[in-house]
């Protein structure tokens, strides 16, 4: 009888023990299955608002190319603007530079006919007038040549008398006369200069031959032409053989 009870006791126990599990584990079960639901609706929420993100930001990065499309379309406008303000702007700084010269020369035509008008002469007299002083110059040109050549005839003539009747005269010649040697010949001892009567160069005149500083040899002119004259080198005064390109100065230079 008692075993009976203890069975009874048992089976009641162990039921009573099970139906508590059943009802923890049922809870356990439920709270996980809302856990769930929970979790799937966030991550359904989160799906959508990802979605949504991807759209936006496409629809960002297509405006995003569009306004970098539009941007790239105005700096070419604008490099094209200003383009053509500087073209414009040199342009203008032609026509200005035009319009002062054309000014310039419209004030310097007024400033000239002016001037004809207060001579009251007729253009055909002017012309002549022109011609005839074109002419009167060539004269002047042509008398100043003479005059050149008498001066130097004159002086040359006065050279000659002074050394027939003065035994010891010197022939001066211009301070700065500077010349060299074109053509040396050592066996008939006489050199050509590349000076003559245009540089003031006269017969009888005496010259130094010098190379770097160092006094070579002194000549005596002989013969003189318009740009050329010819010399002797003087015995007793060539300290060394005269070369071609030695240079020439006068020995008694005019005081």
């Amino acid at each position: 009888m008692l075993l009976r009870i203890c069975l009874i006791v048992a089976i009641l126990a162990g039921l009573a023990v099970g139906g508590l599990n059943f009802v923890m584990v049922k809870e356990k079960v439920t709270t996980l299955a809302k856990d769930r639901d929970s979790e799937r609706g966030q991550k359904v929420d989160a799906l959508a608002k990802l979605d949504t993100t991807q759209k936006e930001l496409a629809t960002t990065k297509t405006k995003l190319t569009q306004t970098e499309t539009e941007l790239a379309s105005t700096k070419t406008e604008r490099d094209t603007a200003v383009a053509e303000a500087a073209a414009q702007t040199k342009r203008a700084d032609t026509v200005t530079v035009d319009r002062d010269k054309i000014k310039k020369e419209r004030d310097t035509a007024q400033e000239e006919l002016a001037a004809f008008n207060a001579t009251g002469l007729k253009p055909e007299q002017i012309v002549a007038i022109n011609k005839e002083y074109k002419g009167l110059e060539k004269a002047l040109e042509g008398a100043k040549e003479e005059n050149k050549l008498l001066g130097q005839k004159i002086v040359k003539l006065v050279n000659e008398l002074a050394i027939y009747t003065k035994p010891e005269y010197v022939v001066p010649l211009p301070p700065s006369l500077r010349g060299k040697v074109l053509v040396t010949d050592p066996k008939w001892n006489f050199v050509v200069l590349d000076v003559g009567q245009d540089q003031g160069v006269l017969e009888h005149g005496e010259l130094l031959v010098n190379r770097n500083g160092r006094l070579v040899a002194k000549v005596k002119v002989r013969s003189v032409q318009k740009d050329r004259s010819i010399a002797n080198v003087l015995p007793g005064w060539q300290l060394g053989e005269v070369m071609e390109g030695d240079q020439v100065i006068p020995a008694h230079p005019e005081s």
